[in-house]
């Protein structure tokens, strides 16, 4: 991940919509402008920014983070969460485009050290993120359909189920193998991913997902990978009290990748099994145990990534 080095003069936050963006320096008034290539080409032109700073927004964000890096201008994509707490320390209750472009400016002038700068990603790598994210929606989906057909009262729309949970099987069947076909034509997609299948218990599918979900992987720090894959466990104490400490925050969706390769261990396979059988035999409850596999698994695919960058370097 980069970072800026020297403190921005200028820093513009810019709230975005699917057909407008409203960009503000935080010292002089917002200006909304189309979400188009060419007045974004003609406002950075103008304001000369240092620092850009935007939310994700469904995609929408994408014409002018592109722009950024076309101008030369730094940009960060911010965490919503963070930034929402961030506007809220501050007392502001109320809710508007300006107001949070604003507020985005204020949070790039005072957080700029520590705000990752967003690059561009691989073709690829972004095709295979929405094949996966579209799969997940899709096998959610035949969660709350074989749900809703076994709910009592269900057995008139057995053939509407029925019907329905063939199609999402089928297209979940088209998404995979869409997923094995880019895989297997993009290098440096098929180089992490056998990588990741190297380790006993990660499959092509969670692969996918976890390079998907989490393409910084293989450039962190040990705790940043366990705390962005919501695997870190965080403490809760106060004063005398001690709590239990609890997997908090990242990103769900690797949490949810990392469960069944995690179970795996728990069962007496992989070669995470010695390390499970150790937490549990030291007293540690069953679940807790499973929580530290998956912390160790994601670690320990982005140790081994790092190293087989560094060795193709």
């Amino acid at each position: 991940m980069a970072f800026l080095h020297h403190p921005p003069a200028c820093c513009l936050g810019i709230d975005v919509a699917k057909d407008s963006l409203t960009a503000s320096n935080g010292r002089q008034a917002a200006a909304t402008i189309d979400n188009s290539r060419s007045a974004i080409r003609a406002m950075l032109k103008k304001a000369r920014p240092d620092l850009v700073v935007c939310e994700p927004t469904g995609g929408y964000e994408l014409l002018l983070l592109e722009e950024c890096l076309k101008a030369g201008i730094a940009c960060h994509r911010a965490d919503t969460l963070k930034l929402k707490s961030f506007i809220r320390s501050f007392g502001t209750l109320g809710k508007s485009d300006a107001i949070d472009a604003a507020q985005m400016a204020a949070y790039a002038r005072e957080r700029w050290a520590k705000l990752s700068l967003w690059q561009a990603q691989d073709a690829d790598e972004r095709q295979l993120q929405v094949l996966v994210r579209r799969r997940a929606d899709l096998v959610a989906f035949r969660v709350a359909e074989r749900n809703r057909s076994r709910a009592p009262g269900a057995k008139a729309l057995a053939a509407s189920f029925k019907a329905i949970l063939a199609a999402i099987e089928q297209q979940i069947d088209k998404l995979e193998a869409a997923i094995a076909a880019l895989v297997a034509r993009s290098q440096s997609l098929r180089q992490r991913i056998a990588v990741c299948t190297a380790m006993n218990g990660i499959g092509l599918t969670c692969a996918a997902t976890l390079i998907a979900q989490m393409p910084e992987l293989g450039s962190l720090q040990r705790r940043q990978a366990a705390a962005l894959a919501g695997t870190a466990p965080h403490p809760n104490e106060s004063g005398t009290a001690t709590g239990r400490r609890r997997q908090r925050g990242g990103r769900p969706q690797i949490r949810t990748a990392l469960f069944m390769p995690a179970l795996r261990a728990a069962a007496g396979r992989g070669e995470f099994a010695s390390f499970y059988k150790r937490l549990v035999d030291n007293g540690k409850r069953p679940i807790v145990a499973i929580a530290a596999v998956m912390r160790k698994i994601i670690v320990t695919l982005n140790a081994r990534l790092r190293d087989a960058q560094s060795a193709q370097s």
